[in-house]
């Protein structure tokens, strides 16, 4: 069970990132528990805008949630969502995302990644934030062979951009935490997946891909293995990240389900799902990937009680239901792809 919280505020909290997959299932969440929540989100075209748009008309049907489109590479944007609102707490979910596409456009990575968390922490700085939660990513690992990964375990030496992106994150919140006493809270997510997912994910192509009859690719010839954790569980971890008393004021979590599972097992489940067998393609690893993930989720489960309750076996089954579900938004995925998108 999680943890009582006790981190309390009377303002709205500010998320980033409301557009994208976490950020909308914990500013849904945040909206259940009663909380009022400032949505801040550029809405970039790195997937189809019509699932980021799909996800804040959901948002924005509720009483409670404010949308602002800003680009977070605009400090002087920040400054005026932080000057209109005063948020207590924030949580900074926004970010380029994805290993391969930093492969080929870095810039985007060191501009949103960089730039717009410099921004986030010095307008935590100058507007007195209680706490700043942000989301990191298992990517800082690197090449770690040994698993499961720990936050004490060495992250000096990312394989992608992206990781370095996140892992430069990590420090900058490190030394406003030292600086001006900032709390600062780190979540390293490990694969996440589920319902409204990202359509440049595994789980979305395989799935679209299978149903299509279509080939799939399986990097590392069919050998990944993911700490495959569902979003519900990711948003519980978050949550308590914001409102768990008793923090240290800079602090480092890994979120991640605390098992790996071999690709070869969560596409035998989409199979299943999908009543079909997948033509599997198997290619070599692509530059930047990792063979494994693994998360040792001790510290969470010690501080915030966190507690992964979602088998890939239940969810990605259901994501599979829920993706039945919209053959609207699957064809206008189709189309983008079809488009040159992805």
């Amino acid at each position: 069970m999680q943890r009582e919280t006790r981190v309390e505020t009377s303002r709205p909290l500010l998320v980033t990132g409301t557009a994208g997959f976490i950020g909308f299932h914990l500013a849904t969440r945040l909206l259940d528990d009663g909380h009022a929540v400032i949505g801040v989100d550029a809405v970039n075209d790195y997937y189809p805008v019509v699932v980021k748009q799909r996800r804040l008309a959901l948002l924005e049907a509720r009483d409670g949630f404010l949308r602002v489109d800003a680009d977070l590479a605009d400090a002087a944007a920040v400054n005026r969502v932080f000057d209109a609102h005063r948020p207590e707490l924030v949580c900074h979910l926004a970010a380029q995302a994805g290993v391969r596409y930093s492969l080929e456009y870095p810039h985007a990575y060191t501009l949103s990644n960089i730039e717009g968390t410099l921004n986030i922490l010095e307008a935590c700085r100058h507007h007195g934030v209680q706490r700043l939660v942000y989301a990191s990513s298992s990517s800082v690992y690197g090449g770690n062979t040994k698993v499961p990964f720990s936050e004490a375990d060495p992250v000096e030496q990312p394989i992608s951009l992206y990781a370095a992106t996140k892992r430069s994150n990590e420090l900058m919140a490190h030394t406003y935490t030292h600086l001006f006493k900032l709390q600062t809270v780190g979540l390293r997510f490990f694969t996440v997946y589920g319902r409204w997912g990202r359509p440049d994910m595994a789980l979305w192509i395989f799935t679209e891909s299978i149903l299509d009859g279509k080939p799939i690719k399986l990097f590392n010839y069919g050998r990944m293995k993911r700490d495959f954790t569902h979003v519900t569980d990711i948003v519980a971890g978050v949550r308590a990240s914001l409102f768990t008393d008793g923090l240290e004021p800079f602090e480092l979590f890994n979120l991640g389900n605390h098992r790996t599972e071999e690709l070869l097992t969560m596409v035998g489940l989409i199979e299943q799902a999908c009543g079909r067998e997948a033509d599997k393609r198997l290619v070599e690893m692509q530059p930047g990937d990792v063979p494994a993930t693994y998360a040792d989720v001790a510290r969470a489960q010690a501080k915030l009680g966190f507690d992964p309750q979602t088998p890939i076996s239940v969810g990605i089954p259901d994501f599979v239901e829920w993706y039945r579900g919209v053959p609207d938004l699957a064809d206008a995925v189709r189309t983008w792809r079809a488009a040159g998108g992805g």
